[in-house]
């Protein structure tokens, strides 16, 4: 650009120049060779400005060439960011298309819960109208059996009327095992209808950007659907009286693992896995001796992490799982079996090298007044004592926390008994498969530290109950 302007600054001056030496031709009528020597001199001059010009536009085009490059530069980039932007665009397109299905989805199972929740209360209310019809009935019998019974002393009952009675009042008490599932289950379909609700709020505040797994997993603690325990899955011990627990089933001549029906003192039938053990293992303390071949009850059982412990304070209390499977039986059914008497707990505990260990205590369980709070003394066991002694230990879980003790169940998943500290022993924390990758996922498996510091890495886990003296539970 300099060069241009210094030769539009110069071609002037020598045109300039030249009619100046014409003018001056004319009046001075100089000799013809000095005027000719005066025109070359000024095509020198004109010949150099043009080659200054020449370089000065060689110039201009390579810089010109330059910027046209880094235009095209330019324009390849901002292409590659318009095709990236328009790959977002479907994906978040097809998120959107998911999330709009997944809450379709979610309302079809709403509806269906829905007709779940009225089928379960018609046949709730049969079932009340079908006990009051039966217990009109009992009492009609009842009074015919007392009429009966002051007309005629002397006769002994009828069989029949003893097999019928029988029969009265087994039904009874299965309609009552019946009605305690049915409200149990619309207590659970109840619990669900608000889980989904919650659910589709969080999906309908959820932006259009934002992905399907983030608006299903904003709420992580969430207990999972619960398989309640199966009442139909029974083996019922055939006596005029339901016993009272495992070790009066096995004394009545019932040997064989199962599941079976109970009912302790005070307190509604319902069912138990007795676990025999026919090996020679004794336990002795001061007061007592629990001999080998007696069966047990269990109380908690986990095998393969299908089922999910990280329940809330309501599952707890009144169990869940399959006794076939992995289950916790509630806790207000081990206290209404343990308050009859004094009782041992047993922890079975198998790693995943298939070691089998093993420990036993003495203990005291409180009611839910007391968020059932749990007294240990160690008597015996292959594997160092991890769960503290001669100590309070309440039970809570991630929806209920006992006044006064930690809150341990926020970063130890399942409910537990905890008392000061978090115990290393969460047996109804998150089952992990072996070798878990992060120490913080570890932490909430299952594991069994004792205090020497050693920690035992646990596959199946296995809690069972036994009144220590035998005899007092015929």
């Amino acid at each position: 650009m300099h060069t241009i302007k210094l030769f539009l600054f110069i071609v002037p001056l020598v045109i300039s120049s030249k009619i100046d030496q014409d003018y001056s031709s004319y009046d001075s009528m100089s000799p013809e060779p000095k005027s000719r020597f005066a025109m070359l001199d000024d095509v020198k001059i004109l010949a150099n400005g043009l080659l200054q010009l020449g370089h000065g536009l060689k110039d201009f085009v390579h810089k010109t060439k330059g910027q046209i490059n880094d235009i095209f530069q330019k324009l390849n980039i901002f292409d590659q960011s318009f095709y990236d932007l328009s790959l977002q665009t479907n994906e978040i397109k097809e998120e959107e298309k998911e999330l709009r299905r997944t809450t379709s989805k979610l309302q079809v199972k709403n509806e269906e819960v829905k007709n779940m929740s009225l089928e379960l209360t018609s046949k709730l209310e049969s079932l009340l109208e079908e006990k009051n019809l039966l217990q009109q009935k009992v009492k009609y019998l009842e009074k015919q059996l007392t009429s009966l019974t002051k007309n005629q002393p002397e006769i002994q009952e009828h069989p029949e009327i003893t097999s019928l009675k029988n029969f009265v009042e087994q039904q009874d008490n299965s309609i009552k095992d019946l009605l305690q599932t049915v409200e149990e289950q619309y207590r659970q379909l109840n619990q669900q209808h608000s889980q989904i609700k919650e659910i589709e709020n969080q999906l309908r505040r959820t932006g259009v950007q934002e992905s399907t797994e983030n608006s299903l997993s904003s709420k992580p603690r969430a207990p999972r659907t619960t398989h309640f325990l199966h009442l139909n899955e029974t083996k019922i011990v055939e006596h005029d009286d339901i016993p009272a627990n495992c070790t009066t089933i096995y004394n009545r001549g019932e040997h064989t693992s199962g599941i079976y029906s109970i009912r302790p003192s005070n307190s509604q039938a319902f069912n138990v896995y007795c676990d025999v053990k026919s090996g020679k293992t004794s336990l002795k303390r001061k007061w007592t001796t629990i001999s080998s071949g007696s069966s047990w009850t269990v109380i908690q059982h986990r095998i393969d992490g299908s089922q999910n412990f990280n329940e809330t304070w309501e599952n707890y209390r009144y169990g869940f799982g399959r006794l076939d499977g992995e289950f916790w039986l509630g806790l207000e059914k081990i206290y209404s079996i343990v308050k009859q008497s004094n009782y041992v707990l047993r922890i079975e505990l198998e790693d995943w090298k298939d070691n089998k260990h093993y420990i036993e205590y003495s203990f005291h369980l409180g009611d839910h007044e007391t968020n059932y709070t749990l007294h240990l003394v160690e008597i015996t066991g292959n594997v160092p004592n991890a769960l503290p002694e001669h100590k309070d230990l309440a039970f809570s879980t991630w929806d209920h926390k006992a006044k006064g003790h930690v809150n341990c169940p926020e970063s130890y998943s399942g409910g537990w008994w905890c008392h000061d500290v978090c115990g290393e022993n969460n047996l109804n924390g998150k089952y992990n498969k072996p070798r878990a990758k992060t120490k913080p996922e570890r932490r909430r498996g299952i594991y069994w530290k004792s205090q020497n510091g050693r920690l035992y890495s646990i596959k199946s886990t296995k809690m069972l109950i036994h009144p220590t003296d035998s005899e007092s539970s015929e």
